[in-house]
């Protein structure tokens, strides 16, 4: 059972990180609710399950870690996230998140002074490639606007991310992150009031997408991440938007296009290229 602990958290985390896609689409193509009151909820109900597993544990003071910084990158994902899967499928908004996330984060350290070698530049090189391929024009192009919020949404993560590491006990500072980006959400609620629609099926997606997908998700996480070598974590990720293809077909009956194909493999595959060369590198 010990050897199948760590496949099992993990598979758990990467469903309920896809669920995310899943959910917020549903909710967005499906109900009435509109994209800053889910935003709202979500973060809400986050907040309030990740604080409930923290009180369990002990931990009564989540403000003591995290930072409004963190807070305000967090907010910032959660809403581009959701005005973005307004005109995106689950598995596009997945794949367009998942690329800019990597592309953030790769391109933040190579400012640093990070130099990827030649099967880096190389899976950089295809994995932007990709993306490119996913935005131009076409009959299956997805709508630009929204593209353009799911890159921002996946900038905004990839930062958050960064500035996660090393910031402290990992679901202290992530419920306290939470907490901070509620009132953010809810200033964005009561600027976007005149156009606020409350159904509730669509409370209900971003209750469980604030509480389950994400709260509960980050939590498993953190339990899988010390069984896992680095480099082990950062590729199991890469079946995010493959989940949330498969669930945007079987669940929600999207098309899965030759370009999101073609696409998908270039982005996933150059991202798998660059932290396969990187574990080289260390080595």
């Amino acid at each position: 059972m010990s050897r199948l602990r760590p496949f099992l958290l993990t598979t758990v985390a990467m469903t309920a990180f896809a669920g995310n896609s899943l959910l917020c689409r549903a909710a967005l193509r499906d109900t009435d609710i509109d994209a800053a009151t889910f935003t709202s909820v979500r973060l809400v109900s986050g907040a309030l399950m990740l604080w409930l597993l923290l009180s369990i544990r002990g931990n009564r003071a989540p403000m003591k870690q995290g930072s409004w910084g963190s807070a305000l990158a967090l907010f910032v994902y959660a809403a581009a996230f959701s005005y973005a899967y307004g005109g995106l499928s689950a598995a596009m908004g997945a794949l367009l998140l998942f690329g800019a996330v990597q592309a953030t984060m790769i391109s933040i350290g190579i400012a640093r002074g990070n130099r990827p070698h030649l099967w880096q530049w190389v899976g950089f090189v295809l994995a932007f490639s990709g993306l490119v391929g996913l935005l131009l024009p076409g009959l299956t192009a997805p709508p630009l606007f929204s593209s353009l919020l799911m890159i921002c949404a996946g900038i905004a993560w990839g930062i958050y991310s960064l500035r996660a590491k090393g910031a402290g006990e990992p679901t202290a500072v992530t419920t306290g992150n939470f907490i901070r980006a509620v009132p953010m959400a809810l200033v964005l609620s009561l600027v976007m009031m005149a156009s606020a629609t409350i159904d509730m099926a669509g409370m209900g997606y971003a209750v469980a997408s604030g509480a389950i997908a994400s709260g509960m998700g980050y939590a498993v996480w953190y339990m899988a991440l010390p069984l896992l070598q680095a480099t082990s974590a950062a590729t199991v990720q890469l079946s995010v938007p493959v989940i949330a293809a498969v669930g945007g077909v079987l669940l929600l009956s999207e098309p899965l296009t030759l370009r999101l194909i073609v696409a998908g493999i270039a982005i996933l595959g150059g991202i798998a290229i660059v932290i396969r060369a990187g574990q080289q590198k260390a080595a």
